[in-house]
This record gives C-alpha cells, structure tokens and sequence, in this order.
C-alpha cells in the first residue's frame, strides 16, 4: 500500500499522521470526510510502519471494548457501519471484589439501551480501516517509518525510510507508548508503574457469556473478562472471552508459559465459576501495566493522540475510548477553524498548524483528560490495596450501587465513555 513521491521536491501536504493504528486510521478516515466538505480539499497522509495483518502491533490478537459513547462516534463519522458485523455486544457488567462481600452490575435495559458497548478483535478492525483508508483520498505511506524529523517556521519536514519527504503544516503523533514522533522532538512524559503487568488472551468456558462482561478485582489486581463472537470451531454451549489479567510481573511471567492445565486452574481460582469452567485458552502475551502521559499533548505544529499522549491502565477499559474523544476533539477544532475562519476571512487559507488550532484542542481535552486519568488512577490503587478501611469502603460503594439504582446512571455513563 506505498505511496510512491518521486519529485525531488517534499510532497507537501496540510496534516501527517504518524501512526496508523486505530487512533491514526480514525482519525485519517475522519479527516477525509470532513475534507470532503471544504471548498479546497485537504491534502492529507497517513505513514504507518506495518501492514495490516495480525502481526501489527496496534492490530493483534488482542480485543478493545468500544463504549458507547464511541459507538456513537464512530456513527457519526462513517466509520461504525462498516465495524458493526465485527461487534459483540455487552449488554451487562458484573463487578466484584474477590473475597469480599462488593459487588454490582450495570445494565443496558434500564437505561433504555441495546448495549453499554461492543467487543471488537483487533485483528479485523484493522483490515477493515486500511480498506477504508484505500478507498479514502487519505495518501498512504504502508510499510514506511520516519527516520528524520525537523521542525520548521511553517510546518515539518519529514523524511521517509525509503527517502521520502513530505512537509506538513501540521504533524499529529498517533504512533503509540514508544512515539517515534515525541522521541524526535524530545517531548516529556510523565510515568506513574503499577508494578503490575497484564496477561492477555483468548480463553473458552463451557457456558454461553450472554454478553456478560466481568471486572474482578483481586489481590493481584483487576481481572477483566469480554464477551467475544464465536468461531465455528467453538461448540454452541461454549463461549470465548477476552481475558485481561493484571498481576505481579514474576507471576505473570509464570503463567504465561505453564501448561494450559495449570494456566486455566490457577484463573479459575482467581475468578470463580460466575462464567462456569475455563476449558482452554489461546496464544498468551504479557505488558507492563503503567500509566504514562504527556503534561502537554501539543508541540509546534504537532499533537499528540491516543496512546502517544497517554497510556492507561486497562483496568476500566478507556485507553482507545480516551483516544477516540482525542480524534473526535481534534476534528471539532478543525471544523470549527475552517467554519469561522473562512466565514472572516474567505479569500485565505486556514493555517492548520497555527498556535491557535493547537492551543484551542489543548483546552477542549484538558479537563476529559485529566478527570480520566485521575480516576484510572485512583481505581488502580483503590482496589489493588489490602488496607482494611479502604477494602471496606469500595465493597461498601459497589452494594450502594446495588441498592440504590439511581447511583448507577453516573457511573454507566462514565464507563459508556460519555463526558
């Protein structure tokens, strides 16, 4: 899927997108619709180290829960209608606190809802984006990498593995924890370590998920189970679910390489039968679990999204969510420049990169951002501590939300990803 640039000149273009996973593919596909409604179109490239395919490390094995309120988005821009067939639905979420008396459930009928989210495999929805992406007037650089960078008055110069130049009026940095981007510019970031590290894979139980979701807090930490589609191999009595199982990194490096006996006795314990029995289990990968963001996702002519400008702990499940609402933030403040700009000023062209644009995007995700990453935080620590008053007073904050309903609404909201 290269683009080819053969001219000696850079290929000039309006906004670069370094990285392609779902937050740069969201955002490229974005872009181009709102593109499509200006009366000069948007030049626009996508450069993407890998293709596609299961070996892509923003596209692998793993599976995200899409809020709701991300559902609606992706609506809005086009792009949901054409991820619906991959989705599972959650219909209801069980969470307890293992060994104690904590626990509730949010659910999707009494809101008035078909589903609090879905479940979607990594794997697919990036084949799914980059067909879209080939169909787009987005220019597409795939496989390519960024090896040279530099920062100019009037945008940035980048220069391409394979020689390569483009220069943008502005840069947004979509290429992860590891940005390539926030390393060029030497931008810093700010590191909280959980001394925790997740296990993740797909396992089977011998009883039907009813798009059930569970987040189990244990000693260890949170142990996430997501309602998957089934493949044809999987009996109809049987289900497949996303594990996401955070412990200690000397226990995690264990589990991940027993036996499958060993591997599904030692989860069974943890969780309970509430799914019934764990029957076997697929590939096993690990991560460290931090939570690392950037103070300031801006730079000259170049902003920060999705995981390059933060990485969560996945314990309630926001890291692409919060990523969407960076690339939704984003596509507002642009139509809105191109909407009152144009209307003061038709006879010139809208400065994308301009410190106004940056600064005005800074303000929109300020208070989402920092009120997420809070919660994340206290989340963690909250139910990771062992400390008799503070296990008392979550378990007795998750039966208020049992017995006092009205409780819940806020709380569904907030994990429907809606702000």
């Amino acid at each position: 899927m290269t683009s080819a640039h053969t001219s000696t000149q850079p290929l000039a273009v309006d906004i670069a997108i370094v990285g392609g996973a779902m937050a740069g593919a969201t955002l490229a596909l974005g872009l181009a619709k709102l593109s499509a409604t200006l009366s000069r179109p948007l030049r626009i490239a996508l450069i993407e180290a890998h293709v596609a395919n299961n070996n892509h490390p923003g596209f692998d094995a793993r599976s995200i829960a899409v809020a709701h309120g991300s559902v609606f988005e992706l609506t809005r821009l086009g792009i949901w209608p054409k991820l619906q067939h991959l989705g599972t639905a959650i219909e209801n979420i069980h969470v307890s606190d293992r060994g104690h008396f904590g626990m509730t459930e949010l659910n999707a009928k009494p809101l008035g809802l078909g589903a609090l989210g879905q479940v979607v495999e990594l794997a697919q929805v990036g084949k799914v984006l980059f067909e879209q992406l080939a169909k787009s007037s987005v220019e597409v650089f795939c496989p390519a990498t960024v090896t040279e960078l530099q920062a100019q008055t009037n945008g940035h110069l980048l220069t391409l593995d394979n020689g390569t130049q483009l220069h943008c009026q502005l840069l947004v940095a979509a290429d992860g924890a590891n940005s390539v981007v926030r390393q060029h510019l030497q931008q810093p970031t700010e590191q909280v370590d959980f001394d925790q590290t997740a296990v993740v894979a797909n396992v089977i139980t011998d009883q039907p998920h009813q798009h059930w979701a569970y987040e189990r807090f244990t000693q260890t930490g949170p142990l996430a189970l997501l309602p998957m589609k089934s493949v044809p191999s999987t009996p109809a009595t049987q289900s497949r679910y996303s594990l996401v199982w955070a412990l200690p990194p000397a226990q995690a490096e264990q589990l991940k390489h027993v036996d499958k006996a060993e591997f599904l006795g030692a989860l069974q314990q943890a969780f309970g039968h509430r799914v019934g029995r764990f029957v076997d289990v697929g590939q096993r990968s690990s991560y460290p679990l931090t939570l690392s963001y950037m103070p300031r996702p801006i730079y000259h002519r170049c902003i920060f999204i999705g995981n390059a400008a933060q990485t969560l702990h996945p314990i309630a499940g926001q890291g692409f969510n919060l990523g969407l609402r960076d690339v939704v933030g984003l596509l507002d403040v642009l139509k809105q420049a191109f909407s009152t700009y144009k209307l003061a000023n038709p006879s010139t062209e809208v400065d994308v990169g301009s410190n106004a644009i940056l600064h005005q995007y800074l303000a929109a995700r300020q208070a989402d951002r920092d009120s997420t990453l809070s919660n994340i935080e206290f989340l963690v620590r909250g139910f990771s501590n062992q400390y008799w008053p503070m296990v008392a007073g979550r378990n007795l904050g998750l039966r208020l939300l049992s017995w006092l309903p009205p409780l819940k609404r806020p709380v569904a909201q907030t994990a429907m990803g809606w702000r």
